[in-house]
């Protein structure tokens, strides 16, 4: 089901004032432009790891988003996977940032950054655009007709997922989380 909240649960809130990119622990975070530059520097503290990717004047935003996120699961050791369950995890994880990046491109005027964040125990997805919109699963699901099946995938690949939105701000934040493979 999906949650409109300030921050999905166990969040701790947001990142403090001008940070641009984290990582909490020893593998530091990244931010980047989708043309591969890095954008800003990365912090640390704690166990969190956190990757931005921008997506501002860029096209084929889908596969650049699969790429990078496949980047990531390499850098934090989910791939390559050693078992059918790790893969399984991780592909899960690819086609969830496909289906929201992919939402934000058909119903919300494009994506503008994508952000994973990942610790020990969940990977967090963000996808942020300017639409006005509220994602939901398509009801009733008819698994047999093209189309629609973006929000009905994410509900049920995700631990949870849910849309944050900045008062006074135009757009919102998509955001889905998946376990980490054990």
């Amino acid at each position: 089901m999906s949650t409109t909240r300030p921050y999905s649960p166990g969040d701790r809130g947001p990142e403090p004032s001008g940070a641009s990119g984290a990582s909490e622990g020893d593998t530091p975070g990244t931010a980047v432009s989708a043309g591969g530059a890095p954008t800003a520097p990365a912090a640390s503290s704690g166990g969190r790891q956190v990757r931005r990717l921008s997506f501002d004047g860029e096209s084929g935003v889908v596969p650049l988003a699969r790429d990078f996120t496949r980047q990531a699961l390499y850098a934090w050791g989910w791939l390559p996977a050693a078992t059918a369950d790790r893969r399984a995890a991780a592909e899960d994880v690819l086609l969830v940032v496909s289906e929201l990046v992919t939402n934000a491109c058909l119903h919300a005027e494009g994506p503008e950054q994508l952000e994973i964040t990942c610790d020990r125990k969940v990977i967090r997805l963000e996808v942020s655009d300017r639409g006005t919109g509220q994602p939901a699963p398509r009801t009733p699901h008819r698994a047999g007709r093209p189309g629609g099946h973006g929000m009905f995938i994410v509900q049920r690949l995700c631990l949870d997922w849910g849309v944050v939105r900045t008062p006074g701000v135009a757009g919102k934040k998509v955001w889905a989380e998946l376990g980490a493979p054990a």
